[in-house]
């Protein structure tokens, strides 16, 4: 089955994600992964994002997938 999604999409939609969100601190890192055998953009953030900030499902018609990943450090 062809992903509806292609990954220049997604790549196209991660540089619409990390001028989005990159004001927050708790963002940790924006990626592309695959969700259902789309691709989507992914939001990494160290905690959760507050209410008042308006996280839509899709940028650009491209899932978007937000997850706790916690603090990331250097070991």
């Amino acid at each position: 089955m062809k992903p509806r999604v292609s990954l220049e999409q997604a790549q196209a939609a991660k540089k619409s994600a990390l001028r989005r969100f990159q004001k927050l601190d708790s963002v940790t890192g924006v990626g592309i992964t695959r969700v259902r055998g789309d691709y989507a953009v992914k939001v990494n953030v160290s905690e959760p994002i507050g209410p008042e900030v308006k996280v839509p499902s899709a940028i650009d018609g491209v899932p978007l997938k937000v997850e706790v990943t916690g603090a990331v450090r250097t070991r």
